[in-house]
């Protein structure tokens, strides 16, 4: 007999804190070895995953007992959003940007980004927002087909500060 385990989400815990920090990593590695300079000045930090945490925007997806991904929720104006190289679809609502998301090396490729992306989309849109955001490097193609298989469309180039190379290729979704 087969035994299923479990799969949610729910917020983060300063005791989740350690998994992440792996979860985080992982990922620094993974961007690296695809030649990307996304995450690769030390952010996210164990500061940024601590502050998510203290105001309620960061989540963790569980699977069975463990931490297998982290993400951040944050609802309102994303600074770096203000100028895009193209056009956002829907300018008059608020919006939730998702950064931050990463999965552990030990679940990648099960198809477990799809159900906790579509997990923070429904939490958030149970709290009466319809207006999602996310952006990437172009050179994170699982990003770019986690967002695209989730209903997001590309809308333009953004640029974000944190390391020598900016442009990032910016997606929408509006429910």
């Amino acid at each position: 007999m087969e035994i299923k385990m479990q799969k949610y989400t729910r917020l983060a815990t300063n005791d989740d804190l350690i998994s992440i920090m792996k979860i985080i990593d992982n990922a620094k590695d993974f961007l690296k070895k695809s030649g990307s300079t996304q995450w690769q000045n030390g952010y996210p930090n164990e500061e940024s995953i601590l502050e998510d945490i203290k105001n309620k925007s960061g989540y963790v997806f569980i699977v069975g007992n463990k931490v297998a991904a982290y993400a951040a929720v944050i609802v309102g104006i994303e600074p770096t959003y203000q100028e895009i190289d193209g056009a956002w679809k829907n300018e008059l609502e608020n919006y939730a940007t998702i950064h931050r998301i990463c999965f552990s090396k030990d679940f990648q490729g099960d198809g477990l980004g799809k159900m906790f992306l579509s997990n923070i989309i429904s939490l958030k849109y149970a709290q009466g927002i319809s207006n999602f955001r996310v952006d990437t490097h172009k050179l994170n193609a699982p990003m770019q087909a986690l967002a695209t298989h989730n209903g997001f469309e590309y809308r333009g180039i953004i640029q974000r500060n944190e390391d020598e190379d900016p442009d990032r290729l910016a997606y929408e979704l509006n429910l």
